[in-house]
């Protein structure tokens, strides 16, 4: 089998927080594919040509103990991960199958991207020069809908538009929002399997043991299983559907279905439930599924030409392994956040602060993401910061200082982190991030009016940052995995970049203040300069000794912003000093220890002048991705020796890994 690329853990289906399934394999078919957490949410393909059984996707069964008796796989031929699409290619007795998984998150257009929807099509041809008979077996399992094994489900069908063909499944107590927390799935709502009506289509609601009918018949039963609800475990209910193709020729034949899922409330936000999306013009689940499939050469088209297009830029921008830490980093950034609006029709997109602690609308977790949202929808990163400036303009926030989150996902209802105690703040962190962003958001829609909606805040955070920023005390920053420190010379940077972003804002405004804290920072920056020098390089710390370091990442703002606060030279010495650093699989994040974040090193690669020094940074990290033992959805902190993920898996940061593509723009 040639693939070049090898994810630790392919995308399938990438809806949000919630809607995933990913294969966690080298092979589709070697293991039971799964949610981002790792825990199994279980589809099954099953491909029969001329009456001969070959496995594709998942497992047949469901216990461990019992899949000796798997019926032959089809031999995977290749594997394409692009933007919008996983593409699996296999070959068995005659035939060729083509299976695309797309999940159609297009960012210039937010009621397409947030439709609870992902296509699964199936494309067959013949490459023996005989015609085939072939069947095509997919089926949903109820593992998708709830949390738990225990819980139980039941499900139903029903006829839509008088052309469409929809099964769903859901728990029998739907707890509709009553969950929160990082390592869960969800447990309300539907999960659907939806197909257009054709006599090549037959469908059942059943056992999973209708795998092994289909296996040994080609067929399904007649009827849906009628012994509902029961527990998810027992006896597992799937959502089946065969397709049809009949005899098969060379000429390639497509038919596709759906999966879906009605969450029927999505956030909650400072006490009031809040609708996806999509539902803010009262369109009902039914009408958008109908849409969907109306839709869907359109939107098939539309996933083709942005694959295409990143394909082109960013393998001008960075080379192969750029385009490939793009294209599988894409689906991931977005499905880590839920898009709603506001009672006032403002877009609100929350993020999930995934296998850390389930904050929902984390800033920092938002801030290294935005560059992926300002490449092609800045509205997006707006929808992350009106949380937080409503929290923070609240009589609940009691500190003069920008808060770290809104709750616990899916609950926006205040800061949870580190139970509100002072010593347990991001207080630089989170002021700078929040001035950098709304800089960033003004500066690429060259508009400060969103700016001006928060000035109140905006300048107190500069406030706070112009008296504390410039030698941080001890306290965390984004990196709070490696506990408090002091003096950081990193976090120094953001606090002067995020001054020097309100100076910009003042500026685009027309406020006097834009020269006085422009020439705070250019005077902190000069500080910096002194204070952190250790002859070939820049301290982790401004007190501790010549021989420590660390990633500069914050650096990269006073380039794109055009703000020149700091000598290009520091970039310069710190590009190369870097490269001296660098292990197997990447730059570790500091002096302290080996492991990396992978956001701020593609920050720091994406600084450097050439092409081929950007590319000699990020190598390693493709290797990180290709042989990394831990077979999880992108994770974001690793160790730079072993491969090995320290933590964090299917996190949104890795939006910022687009940061490369930005242009540099200034007021």
């Amino acid at each position: 089998m040639s693939h070049p690329f090898r994810p630790p853990s392919v995308p399938l289906i990438a809806v949000d927080p919630y809607f995933s399934v990913w294969s966690a394999a080298d092979q589709l078919s070697d293991d039971h594919t799964k949610h981002w957490t790792n825990k199994r949410n279980s589809m099954t393909g099953i491909i029969r040509i001329d009456g001969k059984p070959s496995l594709f996707m998942g497992k047949i069964e469901l216990s461990e103990d019992t899949n000796d008796n798997e019926p032959a796989a089809m031999q995977q031929t290749s594997l394409k991960v692009e933007a919008l699409t996983s593409t699996y290619t296999f070959e068995a007795d005659g035939i060729e199958l083509e299976a695309v998984f797309a999940t159609p998150l297009l960012l210039d257009d937010l009621d397409v991207l947030s439709r609870p929807v992902s296509y699964m099509t199936f494309r067959v041809r013949s490459i023996d020069g005989r015609s085939h008979d072939v069947k095509v077996y997919v089926d949903l399992s109820a593992d998708l809908c709830v949390n738990t094994g225990d819980q139980s489900v039941g499900w139903s069908r029903k006829t839509i538009n008088g052309n469409i063909t929809a099964m769903r499944m859901g728990t029998d107590e739907q707890p509709v929002l009553a969950r929160t927390g990082d390592d869960t799935r969800i447990d309300w709502g539907y999960v659907y399997l939806a197909a257009p009506e054709t006599s090549s289509l037959e469908t059942t609601i059943h056992s999973y043991q209708v795998r092994k009918q289909f296996l040994e018949t080609g067929g399904l039963p007649q009827g849906d299983d009628e012994s509902q609800p029961r527990p998810a475990a027992e006896n597992t209910p799937v959502m089946a559907a065969v397709l049809d193709f009949n005899l098969v020729n060379e000429r390639q034949a497509s038919q596709y279905v759906i999966a879906a899922y009605d969450d029927i409330q999505s956030i909650e936000y400072f006490g009031k439930r809040l609708y996806a999306y999509w539902r803010r013009t009262g369109m009902t689940f039914e009408e958008m599924l109908a849409l969907a499939v109306e839709q869907y050469e359109e939107i098939q088209t539309k996933c083709d030409t942005f694959n295409h297009k990143l394909t082109q830029e960013s393998g001008m921008a960075g080379g192969d392994s750029y385009t490939n830490l793009l294209s599988l980093a894409y689906r991931q950034a977005i499905a880590a956040h839920k898009l709603v609006s506001d009672e006032n029709g403002d877009i609100l997109f929350f993020s999930k602060e995934n296998f850390s602690n389930g904050c929902i609308a984390t800033v920092d977790v938002s801030y290294p993401s935005i560059p992926l949202f300002l490449l092609y929808n800045p509205e997006l990163v707006k929808g992350m910061m009106r949380p937080i400036f409503r929290y923070a303009d609240s009589e609940a926030w009691k500190f003069n200082f920008a808060p770290h989150d809104v709750g616990c996902y899916p609950k926006a209802n205040g800061q949870v982190y580190g139970e509100n105690e002072p010593e347990n703040q991001m207080p630089i962190e989170e002021c700078g991030n929040m001035l950098i962003m709304a800089a960033a958001v003004c500066l690429y829609e060259k508009d400060a009016g969103f700016a001006r909606e928060h000035w109140d805040l905006l300048t107190k955070w500069a406030g706070y940052l112009k008296e504390h920023g410039m030698d941080p005390d001890n306290q965390l920053c984004t990196d709070d995995f490696a506990g408090h420190l002091a003096h950081n010379t990193n976090l120094s940077i953001k606090a002067i970049i995020g001054i020097g972003a309100y100076s910009i804002l003042c500026k685009m405004l027309g406020e006097e203040e834009a020269d006085v804290y422009y020439e705070a920072a250019e005077e902190m920056a000069a500080n910096w300069s002194s204070m952190a020098k250790a002859g070939d390089h820049y301290k982790l710390t401004f007190d501790s000794t010549p021989e420590t370091w660390s990633l500069k990442y914050n650096l990269i703002w006073d380039r794109l912003f055009g703000l020149h606060l700091f000598p290009e030279n520091i970039i310069e010495e710190e590009i190369r000093y870097y490269t001296t650093k660098q292990n197997k699989y990447g730059v570790p994040l500091d002096s302290r220890n080996t492991y990396t974040k992978l956001d701020w090193l593609v920050w720091c690669a994406a600084m450097a002048e050439s092409k081929a020094d950007f590319e000699q940074m990020i190598d390693p990290i493709l290797h990180f991705l290709n042989e990394s033992p831990s077979r999880v959805p992108m994770t974001d902190w690793y160790d730079t020796l072993t491969g090995e993920q320290l933590n964090f898996q299917n996190r949104s940061v890795v939006g910022g890994l687009f940061i490369r593509l930005l242009r540099p723009v200034s007021s």
